[in-house]
């Protein structure tokens, strides 16, 4: 309960404590007898009590005795009597015992409608006898306003709904009958006052009539909300089952349709829109989009930007959408919204170019909804937008596409609109079409089928049994050699090869791709076919999109979409032609290792027997991929320093002799550049081995990002680098070295806090210096410890930065 109706309460419970407080304090009964006959037929009358309809009350007829005590009884009578009524009805014949707080209320709320009822009786202005009928009607309205008012006010603050509306659909028929009450009131009060106080017990078969018309006028009130409530459900599953053939034709609206209605509907409720315009607005919601049956499907799943033809085909949907929906007869203007769905604030919209205010508001809605939710959803061109970022585009076009209200009311209730989404159950009830089964039974129409010379799946049964043999037999074979071959070789790419080759014959496919997953990403290790580069450059979070979601529940996917992978359609002007996917895991004995996918042009591409036959050598390709993938890696450790990862001292003199082969065969020239880090020992015995690895892998880092593509740099060992540059002069030698120098210099103040550290470097060059590779490192060792003795006599306990530009600037001349 909120806190103004917690207020409310107790203002309530208050007001009537006060009221009879105020009625008892001098109250002196005078016929104890005359007070027990007038209580016992207002508690009879308070058991002839109905149900109220669309609320969890009741009303009794006892409030025509209340009406006879006010014309004929004393206030403090009148106020013993409702208050015994009140707690009769609260508690006889009830199908849920009432709270505490519920029956105090209520008896607060009779003893200030009594109470007010009364004065209003006794004013001094209703006293001239002529003015009787109008004494009368006041004393009925207020009784009526004060009995009904303040019930129906709780009841709205306690759930939630408008107080008015309750009191209109729930109370306000009753008024007649306390306006008969009143008249009733006037003419017992005076067979009392004439023939005495047993007079009024003539008035109970009055009391029992009154009460059988209130219960047969609320039977047939109930009929006839019944009988709007199954027509309003009929129109509603028509309404479905219309949305539903729209899913039959456009595979992305089933759930796009049960998002647009929860939110058009709650932002027409939030601009005011109410009764049978928002439920057009609702049932528009769902039926926007069913003149797209008027489209070829090829237009509508279009994998990319439609041509200028396609568009014009395209926009022919609101039209028709809204000439099939002007047979239904709707009660309430569908038909408008429809048509105008795609109109824009600026007038640049179709199918008429209306603008601004033109266009009806609950399509102004609808616009930026079903745009807004469009951007939220996967589709064949494009990936999905977070929401934040749809959102941003949706509001980037207010005054122009969308109305700036509708756009406002929408930012500020995203949050709770989405929050609506996720808690409403779905409107079609999750029921598709059954657009995929099979039906076995008709062999053909009645014209014949068509005489075709491409093969079927699973056409042609029953099948010549030789030829059955002949295919089990060629299925086995192949299986065979394929799982023959792929132990052939350890290269990931020529096993690859192998498998892509082979498995062509079996599963034809237009593309393949094999993921390798790498911590929580699946990367391409190798992709072959139509879209390679598309297919080459994803990478899938784990979970995610198509091969994702293989990884991680480990079961194959038939006939999936490609264009669900994350980060496929990231630029718009991209996209895949390819429409069938047939994915499966590959699982080693330590679990998924990665993803096969194959990819096809058509729909609906890949058989059963497709995804049989790729099972049957899953297992071997998930071995055969993980052996070649574990002699890369150890191949590559071979070869690679673990610390930096750059290549090693092995790996540096293969690259020199086949880069002195090159240079011989062109005469072109080589530098070789040998540095040693100066002070390095005092940043692994002042900041520790960790902090001195640290620098090492920072050093190889800034020296690779100082290198051209076709510069190599390596690691020797220790604290000691090689740089390699091809074609570099003895005068760019000079600039290099500084270049190399201060990147050294960085390292050490990034992670020591102070220049510790500095480099000397020696350099030899091809062919002057040498014409092997031991030569020439030899020679530019020499020149590096040269260097670094020259730099200790000068100063001895600075390092200097360029301390081998001396050595490094005069080589010898080149033989040409």
């Amino acid at each position: 309960m909120t806190r103004t109706a917690r207020f409310y309460l107790g203002a309530v419970m208050a007001g009537g404590m006060i009221v009879m407080g105020m009625s008892f304090f001098r109250w002196q009964p005078e016929n104890l007898l005359r007070l027990s006959i007038y209580l016992l037929m207002t508690l009879v009358a308070s058991c002839m009590k109905v149900r109220l309809p669309g609320v969890t009350g009741t009303m009794s007829v006892h409030f025509l005795f209340l009406l006879v005590g006010v014309v004929s009884r004393t206030l403090p009578e009148v106020l013993i009597a409702g208050t015994g009524a009140t707690l009769v009805q609260c508690y006889w014949n009830t199908l849920r015992r009432p709270s505490v707080i519920q029956v105090a209320f209520n008896v607060g709320a009779t003893a200030i409608a009594v109470g007010a009822t009364y004065t209003v009786y006794n004013l001094w202005i209703f006293q001239d006898p002529t003015l009787w009928a109008f004494r009368l009607g006041a004393t009925a309205i207020v009784f009526f306003f004060g009995n009904t008012a303040p019930v129906a006010i709780i009841i709205g603050l306690t759930e939630g709904r408008s107080p008015a509306s309750i009191w209109k659909e729930c109370y306000f028929w009753c008024f007649p009958y306390y306006l008969v009450g009143a008249s009733l009131a006037s003419a017992f009060g005076f067979l009392s006052k004439t023939f005495g106080e047993a007079a009024t017990l003539m008035g109970l078969p009055v009391v029992y009539i009154v009460f059988r018309s209130y219960g047969i006028y609320l039977e047939k009130l109930e009929t006839e909300k019944d009988h709007a409530k199954t027509m309003a459900s009929l129109h509603l599953r028509t309404i479905e089952a219309l949305a539903l053939a729209i899913d039959a034709k456009d595979h992305n609206t089933h759930d796009h349709l049960e998002r647009v209605q929860v939110y058009a509907t709650e932002l027409g409720r939030e601009l005011g829109i109410t009764g049978p315009d928002l439920e057009a607005l609702q049932a528009a919601s769902l039926l926007h989009d069913i003149g797209k049956l008027a489209v070829p499907e090829h237009i509508i799943s279009k994998p990319g930007k439609l041509t200028a033809e396609e568009f014009e085909k395209m926009k022919v949907h609101p039209v028709v959408g809204a000439e099939i929906l002007e047979r239904v007869q709707f009660p309430y203007p569908v038909v408008p919204i429809v048509r105008a769905h795609h109109e824009k604030w600026d007038g640049s919209g179709y199918p008429y170019g209306l603008k601004g205010e033109e266009i009806p508001l609950a399509a102004r809605i609808l616009a930026a909804v079903d745009c807004l939710d469009a951007l939220a959803s996967e589709r064949q061109y494009r990936r999905a937008l977070p929401l934040n970022d749809a959102l941003a585009v949706v509001v980037s076009e207010s005054g122009r596409s969308y109305d700036p209200r509708v756009v406002d009311a929408l930012v500020r209730n995203i949050a709770a609109l989405e929050s609506k989404v996720r808690h409403t159950p779905a409107p079609l009830d999750g029921k598709l079409l059954s657009k995929g089964q099979v039906v076995d039974r008709g062999n053909a129409p009645a014209a014949g089928l068509q005489k075709t010379a491409i093969p079927v799946p699973g056409a042609g049964r029953p099948q010549d049994f030789l030829a059955s043999i002949a295919a089990a037999r060629q299925e086995a074979q192949a299986l065979y050699e394929l799982a023959q071959n792929l132990g052939n070789s350890l290269s990931l790419k020529e096993t690859m090869a192998v498998m892509a080759g082979r498995l062509k014959h079996m599963v034809p496919y237009d593309s393949m791709a094999v993921y390798v997953l790498r911590g929580d990403v699946l990367k391409p290790e190798y992709v072959i076919g139509e879209d390679s580069k598309l297919f080459g450059s994803l990478e899938i979070p784990f979970g995610q999109g198509l091969a994702g979601w293989v990884a991680e529940n480990r079961k194959p996917i038939i006939n999936g979409n490609p264009s669900v992978e994350p980060g496929y359609l990231n630029d718009p002007t991209v996209f895949s032609v390819l429409n069938s996917a047939l994915a499966v895991p590959l699982e080693t004995a330590e679990g998924v290792m990665g993803v096969l996918a194959l990819y096809q042009a058509p729909r609906d591409a890949f058989s059963k027997d497709h995804l049989r036959v790729l099972l049957a050598v899953t297992s071997k390709i998930a071995v055969a991929v993980e052996n070649a993938i574990r002699f890369k890696e150890a191949e590559s450790s071979a070869t690679t320093d673990y610390l930096t990862t750059l290549p090693n001292a092995r790996s540096l003199f293969v690259h020199l002799d086949e880069e002195l082969t090159r240079s011989a065969r062109e005469g072109s020239q080589i530098a070789v550049l040998v540095c040693d880090i100066d002070g390095f020992k005092q940043v692994n015995d002042r900041f520790g081995h960790l902090s001195g690895n640290e620098v090492l892998s920072e050093v190889a880092s800034r020296f690779r990002a100082l290198c051209r593509e076709s510069d190599y740099v390596a690691r020797m060992g220790g604290d000691e680098f090689v740089v390699i540059v091809p074609g570099l002069s003895p005068e760019a030698a000079i600039r290099k070295i500084e270049s190399l120098t201060l990147a050294t210099e960085a390292a050490g103040q990034q992670f020591c806090g102070k220049k510790v550290i500095s480099l000397s470097v020696g350099t030899a060059f091809y062919p002057a210096d040498g014409r092997t590779a031991e030569e020439l490192l030899a020679e530019a060792d020499r020149r590096m410890y040269r260097a670094k003795q020259a730099r200790k006599r000068t100063l001895p306990d600075l390092p200097i930065p360029g301390s081998a530009r001396l050595e490094a600037a005069q080589p010898a001349p080149t033989v040409n």
